[in-house]
């Protein structure tokens, strides 16, 4: 109920006329005119590739501005207030194998609630972009600090140095929000292996002569030991890719990378598990704890988008040093297909390697149809290696988004699960629906 209120609220806020905002390559959103076009395609001129990037790095604004009270540009700093939520309801259906597995139940539960804020410093000659973040984490019922530091622009080494809470930067659909991503959950994969969050250092640079990017980190518990994001003492990041194809005239980029990652797990303890792709879902795949000096994980992600197409995948190996356990070593990825019906196009960003949110070209509030994404994904993990008898979990997504604007989306999905574990093969049908708020 107070979901359905909160949404109420955000669809009369935005209910007048807004102005759209255009983004230039060079700097921050700029205030157009109304949009009354009546084409349900993205405009031509309309930026796909983005060649900047601040502190807030994929958690950045909307295109339009939904209110101007959360926003101040002074002579010596500016700084921006947002916050996001979101609401998840599922129901399921289980074979008799699957319910000796586990046993669900239909449910609702907030996913995700956060607060943001973000700045720049003008007096500065060159970029400092500053970020903090703040984010209600339903599991532990308690706030964590989100991505939260510092940016500074450094020419001489083609891109930005970040210091402070952030992602990683392994794998491409990590490094995106989740508010952007075109599934509600990240692949089972990707949940179990990479920490949400890590505190350090990270280096984000970008060769337009030749295509290719770089983001590399390295990371410690200095700060997070305790928190429940923080498995590792310390790890090394490097996720390298090119740019074949990078067009803005034709709209379409061919994003090729690899990842490698080393890390030290927290009192050479480790535990891999995930749920399946539903948040009020129990873990399906679960190692347990097991002890583990070191752990190597190496993939590779693809994705090429052609306008209103996008089409992706990620995979990658994890390897455990832990001769009690037989060295084990765990695998899994996805495999994805998007279109978005009414022809907008993803905007991808060139020096942190990733992609944005959609943005309507007809919001709903300004008499348009929104954007209608579909969306098809199949995702697999394999947690079983050696000693270690995690699970095998295997999952076909089709799902429909529909985003009414910049700060409204709703989200229908459908899911048909395979768990191999327990010494049973089970089948489970996911029925997920979600609201999602941004500011």
């Amino acid at each position: 109920m107070k979901a359905l209120l909160l949404l109420l609220a955000m669809m009369a806020l935005g209910a007048a006329p807004v102005l759209s905002q255009t983004k230039d390559s060079a700097g921050p959103a700029t205030e157009a005119t109304p949009d009354n076009t009546q084409n349900t395609t993205q405009a031509p001129s309309t930026p796909t590739l983005e060649n900047t990037i601040d502190a807030t790095e994929s958690e950045e604004k909307p295109r339009r501005q939904l209110v101007r009270w959360n926003e101040y540009h002074g002579p010596h700093f500016t700084i921006r207030f947002g916050g996001g939520f979101l609401y998840d309801f599922t129901a399921y259906a289980q074979d008799n194998q699957s319910k000796q597995q586990i046993a669900l139940s239909p449910a609702e539960k907030l996913r995700d609630f956060r607060f943001v804020l973000g700045g720049t410093f003008p007096d500065f000659t060159r970029s400092v972009t500053w970020s903090a973040g703040i984010m209600y984490d339903a599991p532990t019922h308690s706030w964590l600090v989100r991505q939260t530091g510092v940016q500074i622009q450094i020419p001489k080494l083609w891109g930005y140095l970040f210091i402070g809470r952030g992602k990683e930067g392994f794998s491409l659909n990590k490094v995106m929000t989740g508010y952007d991503g075109w599934t509600m959950e990240r692949s089972t994969m990707n949940d179990a292996t990479i920490p949400i969050l890590a505190d350090g250092f990270k280096w984000l640079g970008y060769s337009p002569k030749h295509g290719f990017l770089w983001n590399l980190g390295y990371y410690n518990d200095l700060l997070s030991k305790g928190q429940t994001f923080s498995s590792y003492h310390n790890q090394e990041v490097a996720r390298l890719a090119w740019l074949p194809i990078h067009s803005d005239a034709e709209r379409t980029v061919l994003h090729m990378g690899v990842n490698l990652r080393n890390g030290k797990p927290v009192n050479n303890q480790l535990q891999l598990r995930s749920r399946p792709e539903a948040f009020p879902a129990p873990y399906f795949v679960d190692t347990g704890k097991f002890p583990a000096s070191t752990t190597r994980m190496a993939g590779y992600e693809i994705y090429y988008r052609n306008g209103p197409w996008l089409f992706g995948s990620e995979y990658w190996f994890t390897h455990v040093s832990s001769p009690a356990r037989g060295n084990p070593t765990f695998n899994g990825g996805d495999v994805v297909a998007t279109w978005l019906i009414t022809g907008e196009t993803r905007e991808y960003n060139t020096i942190g390697g990733f992609f944005r949110g959609v943005s309507p070209a007809r919001p709903v509030f300004e008499g348009g149809p929104g954007a209608w994404e579909l969306v098809f994904r199949y995702s697999h993990i394999d947690l079983d290696s050696q000693a270690i008898n995690g699970g095998k979990f295997g999952r076909f997504t089709p799902m429909v988004n529909w985003y009414l604007s910049d700060n409204v989306r709703l989200e229908f999905a459908y899911g048909y699960g395979h768990l191999d574990r327990f010494n049973l093969k089970g089948n489970t049908q996911f029925f997920q629906t979600r609201i999602q708020l941004t500011l």
